[in-house]
C-alpha cells in the first residue's frame, strides 16, 4: 500500500483521460445563470476559480434540458439559446487551466421542479410531493434528450457527462421501488432499469469516441420507504441489490465513473449533504462508496461523497483521534484502502476552491475549511445566488438581505 498520506496527491486514469489527482469538485446548483438558463459571468467566475484550484475533475452543475420542469429558476440549460455562450465558457475556461477533466451534470428536476416558475412531473405521486403524471412517450423523449444533448457537449468541447441518477430528481423516481406502476418503465427491475440503460446506450451510440467520458451519479439508498435501496415499494429498509445492478449495468454498458450519492432532496437531506448536527452519516457513504467498489470492475473510477461535514475536524464526531478527525486524512485512507478511487468535494468547494492546489503544493494551514453552517443550502432553497457566506462578502450581503426580508429558514424541514 502506497503512503496513505499522498494518495490524493496520486493521478489516476479515468476512461482514456488521466486525472491529475483524486479531487473532485461536486456539481453545485448555483442559481446564477441568466433568465434564458445560459452562463453568466458570475457562474463564469466561480468557475474559473475552481479550475484555477486544479480538481482532477470538476463537476459542472445540474443543467435541465426541460426549460418547463426546473428545480431552479436560474439554472443552467442546453437549449439552442444556450450553446454558443456555453462552448465559449468550456473554452476559455480551458484556457485558464487545461489539466482538469470537465464532466458536466445532465438532468430532469422531475417531482423537485420548482412549482412557483416551473410543471413538476412525477412517475408516481409521492406523499408530499405533487407533479403531473408522465407517460411513457414522455420519458421517451426524456432519454433521446439526454442522448442528443451528450453529443452536443462532446461537439463543444466537454470531456464527458454525468446522467443524474440521484437525490430524487427524476431519475430516481423512474429507477426507485416505489416506481410499482404499470407500464413500460415501472413494475419490475427489467422495465424501471431500461431508463437508465437505454440512455447509456443511446449516448455510446451517438459518441463512439471513447475519450468522452460517460458516467452517473447514483443515490445507492434514499432512506424512505420505496426508495432507491430499498428492499420494496413500501419499506425503507435497506437492501442494495438494485443499486448493485445499477452500477454494474452501466459499467457494461460504457461507463467510466460512478459517483456514490445518497439520499434524496427535500426527504432525506443529511443522508445527500451530511449536517454539523449529524456529521456521521458520512461513514454510511463511505460504506456505499465501498459497496460500489467492490461491485464495479477496478478500472471503472470510484468517486465517493459526503465529505464536507467532516472539514478539519471541528465537528461533533467522538471516538476519533484529532488526525482521523479530518476530511482529507479520510480521503486518504478511503482511497489507500481501496474504499474509493477519487472523493468529491461540494459545500468544501464553495469555501475554498482552491483547497486542491493548496494541498498539492503543501499549503494545507492557508485552507479556508467550510463552517457547514448550511447558509449556502438556505441560499438555493430561496432561490438565491449560491456561494459562502463566510468568506465571500457577495453571497453574505445576499444572505442577510434575505434574512432580513424573510426571517429565520429552518434547515431541518427544507
Amino acid at each position: 500500500m502506497e503512503n496513505s498520506k499522498t494518495m490524493l496527491a496520486q493521478p489516476i486514469q479515468v476512461g482514456r483521460r488521466i486525472a491529475n489527482n483524486r479531487f473532485v469538485i461536486n456539481a453545485m446548483e448555483c442559481c446564477d445563470a441568466t433568465e434564458d438558463g445560459s452562463f453568466s459571468e458570475s457562474a463564469f467566475e466561480r468557475y474559473q476559480k475552481l479550475i484555477e484550484g486544479n480538481a482532477g475533475i470538476i463537476f459542472f452543475e445540474s443543467f435541465t434540458l426541460q426549460w418547463d420542469s426546473r428545480a431552479r429558476k436560474n439554472q443552467l440549460g442546453m437549449m439552442p439559446q444556450n450553446l454558443k455562450i456555453l462552448e465559449n465558457a468550456i473554452r476559455r475556461l480551458k484556457e485558464v487551466n487545461d489539466k482538469p477533466i470537465l464532466i458536466f451534470q445532465l438532468n430532469h428536476s422531475g417531482e423537485v421542479s420548482g412549482g412557483e416558475f416551473s410543471k413538476p412531473v412525477c412517475v408516481k405521486p409521492l406523499y408530499g410531493k405533487s407533479g403531473e403524471v408522465v407517460s411513457e412517450e414522455y420519458v421517451d423523449k426524456t432519454i433521446q434528450d439526454f442522448i442528443n444533448a451528450s453529443k452536443i457537449l462532446y461537439d463543444i468541447g466537454a470531456d464527458g457527462v454525468d446522467l443524474k441518477f440521484c437525490h430524487g430528481y427524476f431519475g430516481s423516481q423512474v429507477l426507485r421501488p416505489y416506481n410499482d406502476r404499470k407500464w413500460k418503465y415501472g413494475g419490475s427491475w427489467e422495465n424501471r432499469s431500461r431508463f437508465a440503460f437505454d440512455m447509456v446506450e443511446g449516448v455510446r451510440k451517438l459518441v463512439p469516441d471513447k475519450n468522452f467520458l460517460v458516467g452517473s451519479k447514483i443515490s445507492i439508498w434514499e432512506g424512505f420507504p420505496g426508495g432507491q435501496g430499498t428492499a420494496g415499494p413500501d419499506t425503507p429498509v435497506m437492501d442494495l441489490t438494485e443499486s448493485i445492478a445499477l452500477c454494474k449495468g452501466l459499467e457494461e454498458r460504457g461507463v467510466s465513473f460512478i459517483m456514490q450519492s445518497s439520499g434524496a432532496a427535500k426527504t432525506t437531506k443529511s443522508l445527500q449533504i451530511p449536517s454539523k448536527h449529524k456529521p456521521d452519516d458520512a461513514y454510511l457513504n463511505f460504506y456505499f462508496a465501498k459497496v460500489v467498489k467492490n461491485s464495479v470492475k477496478p478500472e471503472t473510477v470510484v468517486i465517493g461523497s459526503a465529505y464536507t461535514a467532516i472539514t478539519n475536524g471541528n465537528n461533533i464526531l467522538r471516538s476519533v483521534t484529532p488526525e482521523q478527525n479530518n476530511l482529507l486524512h479520510w480521503g486518504n485512507y478511503n482511497i489507500a484502502h481501496g474504499y474509493t478511487d477519487m472523493i468529491a468535494l461540494g459545500r468544501q468547494s464553495f469555501a475554498d476552491p482552491y483547497l486542491p492546489l493548496k494541498y498539492l503544493e503543501g499549503r494545507e494551514d492557508e485552507i479556508s475549511w467550510c463552517k457547514v453552517c448550511d447558509c449556502c443550502y438556505e441560499l438555493l432553497t430561496r432561490q438565491q445566488e449560491v456561494g459562502c457566506v463566510i468568506y465571500n462578502k457577495k453571497y453574505a450581503e445576499i444572505f442577510k438581505k434575505q434574512r432580513e426580508q424573510f426571517g429565520k429558514f429552518d434547515l431541518v424541514i427544507s
